[in-house]
């Protein structure tokens, strides 16, 4: 049979303009691309040889660091034992494995697992589960979701209607009706260059008492906020204030949300921030280092009253009407399980805990330098303000990621005019030094 005419014979391997990048300046990246062929442990490397020091987890995901020999068997082993498996009215063993290590990671009756393929789906499904919840609870008025400025929850259109990054929002129109935020937690003037959790701002989750107030408890079905912010450049939150925010959730029967797509999995230290500030939600959605980013997964913890509320009429209905073809993906399960094992083993979470300290001396040590604003740390997690450049911006962020990675081989993420960090778990602490001290040639760089 004739091959048809473009075949994958005919294709041009270095053609870069097919490729419609997500979340990207598809014209700039082309322009001056910044191409990576290969990982292990700590660094990237570029096809013309390059090692690239990876001081983001390539995207907030690989905790384990790259290319771990566990995880890569694990794959390969599944692959050629089964490469899938439904999970509508079917199960495969590693699932159900997968999500009892999950629920004894988590905190409190956090009991029952939801897996889906990313952080995106995890938080459209813990929304739809809170809407869900509360119908069948006999509460269906309960439909207003409340998410929070400069927070990010993916790119569904649930996420982005309880998302607060603007960028993010507004090319789609209106999304879910009835959404509404709190204000941001972070306050420069009261919190600049602070190390761990502000004293400030505690009392900002008192804006949901407001937003009670303005629409009434009995229409509002949940709160989701990120523990630390991640995609806004590292907001950490107000000594108390995930505290607060419980008890006036647990106030007006409203359904709080981690979601932890990013700190989950011992960026803070713990197994997940929950446990760092000492709060149950009453969900929890993870996704990137439940794999160390080796194979899209992500997934939802419910508490187990959220869970038993669906089990009831008949033992053959189907509870909830919700999922994905790819949930609890074999090869996912697989990784997530190797993953989880190098974790345990290598005791990466108290190592994280043992690393924060030198990681936020390190970052520290950058005040001062030109056009620096702020700087802010938690776990191993840093957010580094630069000064816009008048009437662009964005331009110095995009520059210093542009010249971090073609002139001093480090790769990190920008938000706008940000620096975003948060390098694999396993990183030394001369891996720290270095890191900063690239930032820091990058930072004087792009002066």
């Amino acid at each position: 049979m004739a091959l048809p005419r473009e075949s994958a014979s005919s294709s041009v391997p270095n053609d870069l303009e097919p490729f419609w990048m997500p979340f990207t300046s598809n014209r700039a990246f082309k322009a001056r691309p910044r191409l990576l062929s290969g990982a292990k442990d700590m660094h990237y490397f570029t096809p013309d040889g390059r090692k690239i020091l990876d001081a983001s987890a390539g995207l907030w995901c690989t905790n384990a660091g790259h290319n771990r020999a566990p995880i890569v068997a694990a794959i390969q082993s599944q692959a050629a034992e089964m490469d899938f498996s439904p999970t509508f009215q079917f199960g495969h063993p590693k699932a159900f494995e997968l999500a009892s290590r999950i629920a004894q990671l988590a905190p409190g009756d956090l009991d029952h697992v939801f897996f889906c393929n990313s952080g995106s789906e995890a938080v459209d499904t813990a929304l739809k589960i809170a809407l869900a919840y509360h119908a069948v609870r006999g509460n269906a008025s309960r439909v207003r979701l409340i998410g929070r400025e400069r927070g990010y929850h993916g790119v569904g259109f649930g996420g982005i209607s309880v998302g607060g990054m603007v960028a993010n929002r507004k090319q789609f129109g209106v999304a879910l009706a009835g959404a509404d935020h709190l204000q941001t937690t972070y306050n420069r003037a009261e919190q600049a260059y602070s190390v761990g959790e502000p004293e400030w701002g505690a009392h900002l989750a008192d804006e949901l008492d407001r937003l009670v107030a303005l629409h009434d408890a009995s229409t509002i079905a949940a709160v989701i906020v990120e523990p630390v912010s991640g995609s806004t450049a590292v907001l950490p939150p107000p000594k108390g204030y995930l505290k607060r925010l419980r008890q006036i959730c647990d106030k007006h029967g409203i359904l709080l949300i981690f979601d932890e797509v990013i700190t989950g999995y011992g960026r803070l230290g713990h197994a997940f921030a929950a446990e760092r500030y000492d709060v149950v939600p009453d969900m929890i959605t993870f996704a990137k280092g439940i794999t160390s980013g080796s194979v899209p997964m992500g997934g939802v913890i419910a508490r187990k009253g959220i869970h038993d509320a669906f089990m009831k009429g008949p033992d053959h209905a189907i509870e909830l009407f919700h999922g994905y073809t790819y949930s609890a993906h074999p090869l996912a399960c697989a990784a997530g399980l190797a993953t989880l094992d190098l974790y345990r083993d290598e005791d990466l979470f108290a190592r994280a805990k043992k690393m924060e300290p030198i990681w936020a001396q390190a970052a520290m040590g950058l005040k001062g330098l030109p056009n620096v604003l702020d700087i802010r740390t938690v776990g191993l997690m840093a957010g580094i303000d630069l000064a816009s450049k008048p009437d662009a911006v964005g331009l110095r962020g995009y520059q210093a990621l542009e010249n971090a990675f073609h002139d001093h081989d480090i790769m990190f993420r920008i938000s706008g005019d940000a620096i975003a960090m948060s390098p694999p778990l396993i990183v030394t602490e001369a891996q720290i030094g270095e890191i900063f001290d690239k930032v820091a040639a990058v930072i004087k760089q792009v002066a």
